[in-house]
Parts: C-alpha cells; sequence; structure tokens
C-alpha cells in the first residue's frame, strides 16, 4: 500500500516538473514569435520593408517617376559601402559614390537602377546588383481642398484618378457644412489641351473644369474620373444651406445637398411648417447680393400652400422669414444676428 502511495507522489511530481519546464520553454518562445508576424504584417513605411524583391523601388513607387526633392536610397548587393540615402537636387541629379551627379528626375525607379548597374558596370564592378528604394515622396504633389474629409496636400506616387485622389483625403465629408455640393473644380497648370469634354464636364476657364460630383460617383465614367497630374487643385464644393426662422417648427440652417435650389415649400418641409401662429401672409426672402446688398422677395404662404401663388426658388444662404402674428417687424439687425446665430449652429453640427 505504502508503496503504490510513494509511487503515485513520485509520477505526480515527475508531471508538474515536465509542464512547468515547457510553460517555461513557451513563454520564452511566443513573444519573439508575435513580434516576427507583427513586422511580418505591418512594414513601417520609409523603411527598406517596402522595397521591391527585384529592386525596382518602394511598393507604392514601382511606377513612380522620380522627381526634385524625392529622397532615394540606393543599395548594391554585397557591396555595403556604396549604400547611401540621397536627395535628388532642383537639376533632376542625385550624387551617388563613384560616378557623380547621375540624372534621376524623369526615370522610373526601375530605370534609375538600370542606369546605375550600367554605370558602375562598366567602370568599377562586376554585374552589380542594384536596388532604387524611394524613402520620401516630395516631387508630384497635389491639393484636395473644399468638403473632403482630410483636406491638404497629397503626393501622386503612381498613376492616380479623380475618385483615388479624393480616397486619399479621407472621402467625402458628410456633415454639416462640411456636406459636398453637387459640382467639384479641378485646376490645371498649363490646361486641359488634352482632355475630350463629356457630358457631366464643363470647362469654366482654360485652366479649370467642373465635373458634376453625383454623376462621377454614380457612374464612375472613366471619361469623367479623369487621370490626375502633378500640381492639379481639386476643389470639391460644399453644398449651400437655406435658413429658416420665425414661426416655424424647427428653425435653423437647412443643407441643400446635392440641389442648387430648392423652393420655398421644400425648405419649410425641411424646417417643420409653420406654426398656428405664423403670419403667411408676411412672409419673405432675404437674399444678399454679390455687392453686399440686400434684396426682400414678399411670399405669401398662404397661397404658396394652396399652389395659387409662386413657390419662390431659393439660392444657398437666402434666409426665409416667417413672422408671427404677434412679433415685431424684424429688422434688418435682427437679420444679421439670425444669420451669425445659423451659421454656427450649422458649422458645429446644431440646428437639424
Amino acid at each position: 500500500m505504502r508503496a503504490s502511495v510513494l509511487y503515485a507522489y513520485v509520477a505526480w511530481a515527475c508531471f508538474l516538473l515536465f509542464f512547468g519546464a515547457s510553460f517555461v520553454q513557451a513563454q520564452d518562445v511566443q513573444p519573439q514569435d508575435q513580434e516576427a508576424q507583427a513586422g511580418d504584417l505591418q512594414p513601417q513605411q520609409g523603411t527598406d520593408a517596402e522595397a521591391s524583391p527585384t529592386g525596382a523601388g518602394g511598393a507604392l513607387g514601382a511606377d513612380y517617376v522620380i522627381g526634385p526633392e524625392d529622397i532615394l536610397t540606393l543599395d548594391v548587393m554585397n557591396v555595403p559601402e556604396l549604400k547611401e540615402t540621397v536627395r535628388v537636387e532642383n537639376d533632376g541629379t542625385i550624387p551617388v559614390r563613384l560616378l557623380g551627379h547621375v540624372k534621376a528626375a524623369g526615370l522610373t525607379t526601375a530605370q534609375l537602377r538600370t542606369d546605375l548597374e550600367k554605370a558602375w558596370g562598366e567602370s568599377y564592378l562586376e554585374d552589380p546588383k542594384v536596388t532604387v528604394f524611394i524613402r520620401e515622396f516630395h516631387a508630384q504633389p497635389i491639393s484636395v481642398i473644399g468638403a473632403v474629409a482630410k483636406p491638404g496636400l497629397y503626393q501622386l506616387t503612381g498613376p492616380r484618378t479623380l475618385i483615388e485622389v479624393i480616397s486619399l483625403a479621407g472621402g467625402l465629408g458628410t456633415r454639416g457644412a462640411n456636406q459636398p455640393g453637387r459640382f467639384l473644380s479641378v485646376t490645371r497648370k498649363g490646361g486641359f489641351d488634352d482632355l475630350q469634354l463629356t457630358e457631366g464636364m464643363e470647362q469654366t476657364a482654360p485652366d479649370q473644369i467642373e465635373i458634376d460630383l453625383k454623376e462621377l460617383v454614380q457612374t464612375r465614367d472613366p471619361a469623367l474620373n479623369m487621370k490626375m497630374k502633378p500640381f492639379d487643385i481639386v476643389n470639391v464644393t460644399k453644398a449651400g444651406i437655406v435658413y429658416v426662422i420665425g414661426a416655424v417648427g424647427k428653425p435653423g440652417g437647412f443643407v441643400m445637398e446635392d440641389r442648387e435650389r430648392v423652393t420655398v415649400l421644400q425648405a419649410l418641409s425641411m424646417a417643420g411648417g409653420v406654426t398656428a401662429f405664423a403670419k403667411k401672409s408676411g412672409a419673405r426672402i432675404v437674399r444678399q447680393g454679390e455687392n453686399g446688398s440686400r434684396q426682400e422677395i414678399p411670399v405669401d404662404l398662404g397661397k404658396v400652400v394652396k399652389g395659387t401663388g409662386e413657390d419662390v426658388e431659393m439660392s444657398a444662404n437666402d434666409i426665409l422669414i416667417v413672422p408671427d402674428n404677434t412679433a415685431k417687424y424684424w429688422g434688418m439687425r435682427g437679420v444679421d444676428t439670425a444669420i451669425s446665430a445659423l451659421t454656427a449652429a450649422v458649422i458645429y453640427g446644431r440646428g437639424f
């Protein structure tokens, strides 16, 4: 009996010893495995992790045309002394060890690699294998402004279409005063001599075209989804806002979305309709002209609702004022105050 108990204790102790050793070994190995996996899945931008196996350049820059201010890393297999990082100078050349200044601007990374292999091979090395890696892109900027999520300056790291460039800026804006309107414009230095105009596209100036944004997004027509060029400026227009104040259910500023105009009835609908105390015959639209002047357009809402009066079209920044039977006349100062308050409400996402 005692022998069997002793045997059981010895067996249990051996099991614990084996399990503890295995656990410690697993703890030692696991962090290294996790680190290796993280490194494989998430190479850091601007490091050699992005270099192409063929030496053609960074993953983003295989088709990229090098230009001034770009920063390149040159590396020759088995010759670490020749590895260096250089900036493309304003004359389009880069300083290269043993070779002096070599033309780089206007070439892809693959073309520059071929030129360097030939030049080094002719005088210094036998069958050199060169890698050209673009560490920083600076030569082909494009500006995206207006109703996009992240307006700013972006680099064309290869061929890009208009939709792809908008995606670089985080896509279109989505709410409040940053909501896109009906059109976007593209301004191009040197004009659009090689561009064929199509439906949904209009040339508004020698260096500027206007594109129907709704048509572009819905159809993705290649003729509208044009190829972008360095130094283009893409401006996504912001949607207009109309204001409805006074004796209505929900006074405020209302985004016109992709419409150029809304009618009085449409604006009233967005504002929740008139209240029981509204003076329908005393409504009016206040419109500000380009020179700062103001125009007042009388509107008889009673007749408009019945269909016997004109349903006047409102433009962006128009103010529909619906007085009530007890309120005093809204003076110009009151209109100014209302505009400021409503604009703030729209910008900060309130009043919708």
